[in-house]
């Protein structure tokens, strides 16, 4: 992610809760409100076996308060690393954070991370893991409210992938060549660290966008008053003795008052007040700061919370589908027939042609939808750079990336001679058929299968 106008992002990679980054994460958790959240797993290659993901990574990017003499774009990425930092001695810590009132947390589709990292935690006696984040807010929710705004027109149903919106909020090209990386392998690549960082930070980065625009728009409701530091740890009677600050609470109506007071309590003893229900203590055995009030009306007006069901922490089995997978087969074999034509020759990751035997796929404009579909299986699928990309554009990245180019595009296949058996047209216009048509390899054709399961 390259921006001339950013700060070098600052990552700490923990391994260990002895540790000075352990430490220094603790402290950043108490100076923080908005957190990005990120998980990194080593995908599973065989379709048929009914298991999760073990989570290798999991990314916190935690923006500090401007109120402690940070900047207030400063932010910290801490790397925690799950296949050296006993389970037991962080789960209690994490549980917290993903419940805490105090903390915004922000993250992309994140409930199948969440559903991924339960089932890690499980694994190792931490039961019954995760099964709630609050309050939450998913960065495609933020896409498609600026959308709305800005184009006025009604939001697409297709969500855009993370390197999309970055490429539309922020103006930077977000790789996601390492998505599908062994994250089990230790130790982690330079690369794959700052890989894993950056995915973590654009969700700050991306959320501040929002933020400036709710603000400079006037949507967080109006602000009565500046609250200091010095007024934090005072309670309503001495909020009411001081003169501006009484003044102010007395002219407001209601909820403006609740604004103010709840935006002065401390995290120990802080209540939360929703929809006229009674005052309910959060107790908390961390000192965390509470929320700003433009940040806490952000979360009234938007926010959102993920919780699991008992469906969800189940893999989904491939029994009884016997007679689906002949019919796949079926249909496989006579897509492949179809084909022939279309493909000749080995494509450019094959290890005969110096690849590393790893398929990977540009899929178009018209095609994009696909790629969603094939990363969930674990797959290295790309979309264009741009949103109207012209075909000497498409064919440089499938070069450059080596790539196959995906495209319904016939027009396209006037191109093969300058990248060889590096476009496929699809044919199909439903996914599921989409992803049966394409079978050049032994790997593909399996995930075609366990796509179609899932």
């Amino acid at each position: 992610m390259d921006s001339p106008h950013q700060k070098p992002l600052i990552i700490h990679l923990v391994s260990s809760t002895d540790s000075p980054e352990f430490t220094l994460l603790n402290r950043a958790l108490t100076r923080t409100s908005v957190i990005g959240l990120d998980a990194e797993w080593k995908p599973i290659r065989n379709p048929h076996k009914s298991t999760f993901p073990t989570v290798s990574l999991l990314q916190l990017a935690c923006q500090l308060r401007p109120q402690l003499g940070s900047d207030s774009d400063e932010s910290l990425v801490f790397l925690l690393d799950l296949s050296l930092i006993p389970l037991s001695s962080i789960w209690e810590l994490l549980r917290e954070i993903f419940v805490s009132p105090d903390i915004l947390k922000l993250g992309f589709r994140f409930k199948q991370d969440l559903v991924f990292l339960s089932s890690t935690f499980c694994s190792q006696g931490c039961d019954p893991g995760f099964d709630k984040v609050e309050p939450y807010l998913d960065i495609t929710s933020i896409n498609h409210f600026l959308q709305h705004k800005h184009r006025g027109r009604k939001t697409p149903k297709d969500t855009k992938s993370l390197a999309s919106i970055c490429n539309d909020l922020l103006g930077i090209s977000l790789s996601k060549e390492l998505q599908c990386s062994d994250w089990s392998c230790r130790p982690l690549t330079e690369e794959q660290k700052t890989y894993a960082a950056i995915d973590a930070h654009c969700l700050l980065e991306i959320f501040n966008v929002f933020k400036a625009n709710l603000v400079k728009e006037g949507k967080t409701y109006g602000t009565i008053m500046e609250l200091h530091s010095s007024n934090i740890n005072l309670g309503l009677k001495e909020l009411l003795q001081k003169q501006d600050i009484g003044d102010a609470l007395i002219r407001s109506n209601f909820p403006e008052a609740l604004n103010i007071v709840q935006a002065t309590v401390t995290s120990e003893d802080s209540h939360r007040v929703a929809n006229g229900e009674k005052l309910i203590s959060m107790p908390s055995t961390r000192n965390t700061m509470p929320m700003d009030e433009v940040l806490l009306n952000i979360v009234r007006k938007y926010g959102e919370k993920i919780l699991l069901k008992a469906s969800d922490r189940k893999p989904k089995s491939s029994k009884k589908k016997g007679k689906k997978r002949s019919s796949l087969v079926a249909v496989c074999r006579e897509k492949q027939l179809d084909g022939i034509g279309d493909w000749q020759g080995p494509p450019p990751w094959d290890l005969s042609l110096g690849g590393d035997g790893w398929p990977k796929f540009l899929c178009d404009v018209m095609v994009e939808g696909l790629a969603k579909h094939l990363r969930c299986v674990g797959m290295d699928a790309a979309i264009p750079y741009s949103k109207k990309p012209e075909p000497r554009e498409l064919i440089d990245q499938a070069y450059k990336e080596q790539r196959v180019l995906l495209t319904r595009d016939a027009k396209l296949l006037r191109h093969q001679y300058l990248i060889k058996n590096q476009i496929y047209r699809v044919k199909s216009l439903l996914k599921n058929e989409q992803l049966l048509e394409y079978n050049g390899t032994l790997e593909v054709y399996l995930f075609c299968q366990f796509a179609l399961e899932s």
